[in-house]
């Protein structure tokens, strides 16, 4: 099953909980895409899949400038991980297919 389309996940970190919604993308390249949530839209590219595994980095700038990196398993229309929230921890993300 294709990785690709929208995602609705729940971010859990040092902050407290989130919702956010993600749309990735695969290609010959590696998996791009966009993440909405309370901090407006981020778009990256660059991510890695293998297999059921995926891996990317997005840059924010509010309410700071930090780097979230997300390691995630797909599993079917749920996506599962953990992200580092730059200098303040880690946290764990889940969701389903939107």
């Amino acid at each position: 099953m294709s990785h690709d389309g929208k995602w609705n996940i729940n971010l859990t970190g040092p902050q407290g909980s989130r919702e956010a919604t993600l749309d990735l993308r695969t290609d010959d390249n590696g998996l791009a895409g966009t993440m909405t949530g309370e901090q407006g839209q981020q778009e990256f590219e660059g991510g890695t899949i293998d297999g059921s595994d995926l891996a990317w980095s997005i840059d924010i700038t509010t309410p700071m400038a930090l780097t979230l990196e997300f390691a995630a398993t797909v599993d079917g229309d749920q996506i599962e991980g953990r992200v580092k929230i730059g200098a303040l921890g880690e946290g764990t993300f889940s969701g389903s297919r939107a």
